[in-house]
């Protein structure tokens, strides 16, 4: 019997203000939808040959929005992307120093994408930009990377203070 795989590290999500169950489910609704499109998509290729290539729109944004969201939760959670061999060799103080540090980071990171995200939704807007394949307002695509990377901002902030305070998480 094989043994099933742990992602989350051993770990407990930590105790947040707002729960983490916010981002999770959304991300599996925008991944639920993305199934049912590719699920659509194939039927409707399988019984009419008939391509539905124009929801390729709606599956980048749910790719872009569960992307971010898991980001999002990664961050809150401690378990984004970092070189673990070097952050183990510290002593507690330095592995707390360097999540500060990239805490820090990712804040000043995402909110670039929250700030330019926004100035490019609003040209977007202000200038009636539309999709490619569907011809909708491309504001309404572009709208939500600084909105979800205000999330990750958030979120970094959060365990930027919980990492502060020497509290777990």
């Amino acid at each position: 019997m094989a043994a099933e795989a742990d992602f989350s590290g051993g770990r407990d999500n930590p105790k947040t203000r707002v729960p983490l169950k916010l981002e999770e489910i959304l991300m599996a609704a925008a991944m639920a939808a993305m199934a049912l499109i590719t699920a659509a998509n194939v039927v409707t290729r399988y019984l009419t040959n008939v391509s539905l290539a124009f929801t390729e729109e709606y599956s980048v944004v749910l790719m872009v929005v569960v992307a971010l969201l898991g980001t999002a939760v990664a961050t809150a959670t401690g378990r984004h992307i970092r070189i673990g061999y070097f952050i183990d060799l510290l002593p507690a103080r330095g592995r707390r120093n360097a999540e500060a540090v990239a805490m820090l980071l990712t804040i000043l990171c995402f909110g670039l994408l929250v700030v330019f995200g926004a100035k490019l939704a609003w040209d977007e807007y202000r200038y009636e930009v539309l999709s490619n394949g569907l011809g909708n307002p491309n504001w309404w695509y572009t709208g939500w990377l600084p909105v979800l990377s205000a999330f990750v901002v958030a979120r970094a902030a959060g365990r930027l203070v919980r990492v502060l305070k020497g509290q777990p998480g």
